[in-house]
C-alpha cells in the first residue's frame, strides 16, 4: 500500500507539472492572441482610410480629366482662331501672301517672294559676314551697296504695311489669338499634370492599401493560430486537472480508510463547481485555478 501511495504521489507530482505547463502556455497564446487582435484591427483601420485616399484620388483624377477635355476644345477653338487670323492676315497683305502660302511647299526657297522677315536675316547674314571680314576689295563694295539696298527695301515695307489699316488690325488679332492658343495649351498642359499627379497618387495608395491589407491577413492568421494554440494547451489542462484530480481522489480514499473518515465533501464539491465553469467556458481567476491544482 505505501508503495502504491508513493507511486500514487509521483505521478501525482509529474500531472501537476504538466497541468501548469498547459496552462502557462494557454495564458501566452491568449496573450498572443490579444496582440494579434490589436495589430489586425490596426491595420484594417488603417486600411480603411488608406481606400478614403485612394477613392478621393480617383475623384480628382476624374475631375481633372474632365476640365483637361474642357481645356481642350477651348485650345481648338484657339487654334481655329489662329488660322483663321493668319488667313485673314495673307488676305490683308494682299494674293501674292494668300499665293506664297499655298506654294509654299512646291516652291524653292530662290521663288520665294521677299518679306521683311527674310530680307531682315538676309542683312543679319551680311553683316556677320562683313565683320568677321569674308568680303574684301571689290566685293565689299558689292556687299555694301547690297546692305544699302535691303535696308531700302525694308523700310519701303514697313512704310507700306504701316499705311495698311486691315493688315494692322490683322496682325493685332494673330497676335491676340496666339496669346490665347498659348495660354490655352498652357492651361491644358496643367490640369492634364495635375490629373497625372492624382493618378500616381491612387496607384500609391493603392498600393499602400495592398501592403497593409497582406499585413492585417497575416496579424489575423496568426491569431488564428494562437487561438488554435490555446484551445489546444486549453483542452490538455482541463486533461491533466482531471487526472490530477483521480490522483487526488485515490490518494484521498486511500488516507481516509487508514483514518477512519471519508473525505471532505464540501472541498469535492467547490472542485467540481469549479470545474464545471472551467469546462463551461467561463473565465476563472488565478487563485481559482491554482485551488483546481491544489485540491487534495
Amino acid at each position: 500500500m505505501d508503495e502504491l501511495k508513493i507511486q500514487l504521489e509521483e505521478r501525482r507530482k509529474m500531472v501537476d507539472e504538466k497541468a501548469t505547463k498547459y496552462r502557462i502556455l494557454r495564458d501566452e497564446c491568449n496573450d498572443n492572441s490579444k496582440k494579434f487582435t490589436i495589430t489586425r484591427n490596426e491595420m484594417n483601420g488603417e486600411v480603411r482610410e488608406l481606400i478614403v485616399q485612394v477613392r478621393e484620388q480617383r475623384e480628382i483624377r476624374e475631375q481633372m480629366n474632365e476640365i483637361v477635355r474642357d481645356k481642350k476644345a477651348v485650345r481648338q477653338e484657339a487654334n481655329k482662331m489662329v488660322r483663321e487670323s493668319k488667313d485673314a492676315l495673307n488676305l490683308a497683305k494682299g494674293p501674292e501672301a494668300v499665293q506664297e502660302q499655298r506654294d509654299d511647299g512646291r516652291r524653292g526657297r530662290r521663288d520665294r517672294p521677299d518679306t521683311v522677315h527674310s530680307l531682315k536675316r538676309e542683312l543679319i547674314r551680311l553683316e556677320n559676314e562683313f565683320e568677321m571680314g569674308r568680303h574684301t576689295g571689290k566685293n565689299e563694295t558689292k556687299v555694301m551697296k547690297r546692305m544699302k539696298e535691303i535696308s531700302a527695301q525694308i523700310k519701303k515695307m514697313k512704310m507700306s504695311e504701316d499705311s495698311n489699316t486691315d493688315l494692322k488690325e490683322s496682325r493685332e488679332t494673330l497676335r491676340i489669338a496666339m496669346e490665347a492658343q498659348e495660354t490655352a495649351h498652357g492651361a491644358v498642359e496643367q490640369a492634364a499634370e495635375a490629373a497625372q499627379e492624382a493618378h500616381d497618387l491612387m496607384l500609391q495608395w493603392n498600393k499602400e492599401v495592398d501592403n497593409q491589407r497582406e499585413k492585417a491577413e497575416s496579424a489575423h492568421r496568426k491569431l488564428r493560430g494562437s487561438k488554435k494554440d490555446a484551445d489546444k494547451n486549453h483542452r490538455a489542462y482541463i486533461v491533466s486537472l482531471r487526472c490530477l484530480h483521480s490522483i487526488q481522489d485515490i490518494l484521498r480514499a486511500m488516507r481516509g480508510a487508514n483514518a477512519g473518515a471519508g473525505q471532505r465533501p464540501s472541498a469535492r464539491v467547490e472542485v467540481q463547481d469549479l470545474m464545471s465553469k472551467l469546462m463551461s467556458g467561463a473565465t476563472l481567476t488565478t487563485d481559482e485555478l491554482m485551488q483546481l491544482q491544489r485540491y487534495d
